[in-house]
């Protein structure tokens, strides 16, 4: 009986000592970020994937029947500052990247296929009201337009002024006209103008009167004081510099808004970004910093 008892104690001990090394590492670990924020229960509507993008945390989930991403950052700013892909998810990320290492949220909802129109401004109200509400995120946002991401960022800021901190466009579509129409300098592409026309409802008659593109909005974003970087190349055969960027800066300075042009002497659409975005992060910065 005595030696059951002892073989008991024992049995107690390894046990007890088991679950005080065991404990911390268990119940201490860290929760995965998306799962700090307040609405719990909004996960089991998204349903979302979490997985690792270039060493962060992402979930990726439908929103609206689409793919919706969110990057966060290991350590995020007090502000919940956060830039807003519009298009072209992964490429050339080094400003993402950089941005994420200095506590900004990286998020993306699909908009393919829409070429900034009304359907893409609904669902860009839709999401942003959903990161802001579930996700704690700055009500100002940095929109980031890739070529015709452009179409995205302008048109939706355009009509979200007060959402705004700047905006991030690297070789961007700022009139249809000129991509996907070719109906400049610009190659065009006559794929992408038949979906470009359907998508708003025009016709190659009636897009001679149109004034819903970047061109014409952006004195909008002007007359708000709203910073604009844009990168592009001067020797760009798909999105012509001449007729985008550049035009648009011009119209844009007349308005009195303040644009930054780095231009890239002799290289087209590709590559795009800076291969050292310091740059770009830096205006980012200074037009997000304390707020």
């Amino acid at each position: 009986m005595r030696k059951s008892n002892q073989h008991f104690l024992k049995l107690l001990f390894v046990i007890a000592l088991h679950f005080y090394i065991l404990t911390p590492l268990v119940f201490s670990a860290p929760k995965p970020l998306f799962k700090q924020y307040r609405n719990s229960s909004l996960l089991s509507t998204i349903y979302p994937v979490q997985l690792n993008w270039k060493g962060f945390e992402i979930i990726e989930f439908k929103f609206n029947g689409v793919d919706a991403k969110i990057v966060f950052p290991n350590k995020a700013t007090k502000a919940k500052n956060w830039i807003w892909r519009t298009q072209f998810w992964g490429h050339e990320p080094q400003t993402d990247i950089a941005l994420l290492n200095n506590g900004f949220h990286l998020v993306y909802v699909d908009l393919v296929d829409l070429y900034g129109n009304k359907v893409a401004e609904n669902r860009m109200n839709e999401f942003y009201t959903f990161l802001v509400k579930n996700f704690d995120l700055n009500k100002k946002t940095v929109l980031e337009g890739m070529s015709r991401g452009g179409l995205d960022a302008f048109n939706w800021a355009s009509e979200n002024t007060d959402k705004v901190f700047c905006i991030y466009v690297d070789a961007p579509v700022c009139d249809i006209k000129s991509w996907p129409g070719g109906l400049g300098k610009g190659q065009g592409s006559k794929n992408d103008w038949e979906k470009c026309l359907k998508a708003y409802d025009l016709t190659e008659l009636s897009i001679q009167d149109f004034k819903g593109i970047p061109l014409n909005n952006c004195i909008k974003l002007a007359k708000a004081k709203i910073p604009i970087i844009s990168v592009c190349g001067d020797a760009d055969t798909v999105v012509p510099f001449e007729e985008n960027s550049l035009k648009l800066a011009e119209i844009y300075r007349a308005a009195g808004g303040k644009i930054e042009l780095i231009v890239k002497k002799g290289i087209g659409h590709h590559p795009h970004s800076l291969q050292d975005p310091k740059p770009i992060v830096d205006f980012i910065l200074k037009h997000t910093k304390n707020r």
